[in-house]
């Protein structure tokens, strides 16, 4: 029988798809990509593919989730499968690199960025983008993985010469302007079938880390915004600016991204820079509960009406 199958490494993250799934009645199955076998010698089984890979799968001691993963949607697109998110949303989750430059050549503006290999380089590059504040992060992260913030090019040069210089696994290290929120938040757009559903302001006063699934968050934190008020870290806003969306909307489209969030901030002069592509992105359950919408909801219609026109094919 055709049914749904979910590419992930992540149980905790997936759950929540599962159980909106599970609600509607649709068939299911979930591939862990943790390990496994690609049999190229085999067919693959009829259905709808939804890749849920993430870019931080080391972090959880996935390491080679990815490119199993990559071998695997490149078995599905041999047989045409119905696949969404597939080789090249995947190739650019794993390169801020790749995506900054599908981002720019789709209208879309980002930070000012140079890419390096190695300690020397590094300190080059910050010299070459000749920018203070910058920040450091990494080229294949997610999760805000080695996201610095710098003053000086000797702060930079001290980090790299300490305990606390995190390696990327890709071994490449991006060196980027530092954008300023002035009221501190970013924004980040959701999409589901290369549509919009909603966006998210998030508060960026107590750091980079910035994962909005359930999983990620270790308290109930608020951030405080006066004496008497207090802000939560994940709100869906109203208003976005709908010239930017459909800059959005026509860049997942032209590289083949179904499901994504896209993060931007505006700085003092009112101009927005994208700067994260997540094509594994979560949703908080909070911040939906409050506004009444559901990504995973969304989703798991998304991908019941594909496996509902699939079957129809046979």
């Amino acid at each position: 029988m055709s049914r749904i199958y979910i590419i992930h490494e992540n149980d905790d993250w997936t759950q929540h798809l599962t159980k909106r799934l599970e609600e509607l009645e649709l068939p299911y199955e979930t591939w862990h990509m943790r390990n496994g076998v690609v049999d190229l010698t085999e067919v693959p089984p009829d259905g709808v593919f939804y890749n849920r890979m993430s870019a931080s799968s080391h972090t959880r001691g996935n390491r080679y989730a990815p490119e199993l993963t990559a071998g695997l949607l490149a078995w599905l697109e041999q047989y045409d499968r119905t696949v969404f998110n597939g080789s090249h949303a995947l190739e650019l989750e794993l390169s801020k690199v790749k995506q900054y430059a599908a981002l720019e050549k789709s209208g879309v503006r980002t930070p000012m960025t140079v890419a390096a290999v190695g300690k020397e380089n590094i300190l080059e590059a910050a010299k070459k983008l000749g920018k203070v504040p910058f920040i450091t992060k990494h080229n294949r992260a997610g999760k805000g993985l080695g996201v610095q913030l710098f003053y000086s090019i000797e702060g930079l040069h001290s980090y790299l010469d300490g305990d606390d210089f995190e390696e990327p696994v890709d071994g490449i290290t991006l060196i980027q302007e530092y954008i300023e929120s002035p009221e501190s938040f970013i924004t980040r757009a959701e999409f589901v079938g290369g549509k919009f559903v909603y966006a998210v302001r998030v508060d960026t006063s107590e750091g980079f880390e910035l994962c909005p699934a359930d999983a990620c968050r270790i308290d109930d934190a608020f951030c405080p915004v006066g004496e008497q008020e207090e802000r939560p870290m994940f709100e869906i806003v109203e208003y976005v600016d709908q010239a930017l969306i459909q800059k959005f909307e026509s860049f997942l489209q032209a590289n083949k991204i179904d499901v994504a969030g896209i993060e931007f901030i505006t700085n003092a002069k009112g101009e927005t820079f994208a700067y994260d592509v997540n094509t594994n992105t979560n949703y908080n359950s909070e911040a939906e509960a409050k506004a009444g919408k559901y990504g995973m909801l969304e989703l798991a219609k998304f991908l019941g009406n594909a496996l509902e026109k699939e079957t129809s094919k046979s």
